[in-house]
């Protein structure tokens, strides 16, 4: 029988690749994956346990333009993290605008430069514990 068993990686357009990988690795501190195969245009790939998030350098068709400023309010990836205040430090310090979770969960929303929104959720430090992934 059907069944999906688990997603297995979000993927962003991006128009600049040195700047897409700039926030990807220095701010949210991803390292690039050496598994992406050539293919004909460029991106990155970066691992997170078993999933992964791809960057593809290709036009855009959707404009970032109009977009709720809230990006729980709009199509985007949630990732767990283990520091959450350290994350918004380091948004901070590079100026980057973020929103926090209107539900009151410890959880941001922020955008990457091409405007994919981005949530991060604080995860607890024993699985049962998991808080809620949703806005």
């Amino acid at each position: 029988m059907f069944r999906i068993q688990g997603l297995l990686h979000s993927s962003f357009l991006v128009s600049d690749l040195v700047t897409a990988r700039d926030f990807y690795e220095s701010v949210l501190g991803l390292s690039p994956s050496p598994a992406r195969p050539t293919m004909d245009f460029e991106g990155v790939w970066y691992a997170l346990g078993e999933q992964q998030v791809h960057l593809m350098a290709l036009p855009n068709p959707d404009s970032a333009a109009g977009r709720p400023e809230h990006g729980g309010r709009d199509r985007h990836a949630a990732f767990a993290v283990t520091d959450l205040a350290d994350l918004q430090a380091r948004l901070q310090a590079r100026n980057i605008p973020f929103t926090l979770s209107r539900s009151g969960r410890q959880a941001l929303f922020c955008r990457d430069p091409d405007g994919n929104a981005l949530e991060f959720v604080q995860m607890r430090e024993h699985p049962q514990e998991k808080a809620s992934l949703h806005e």
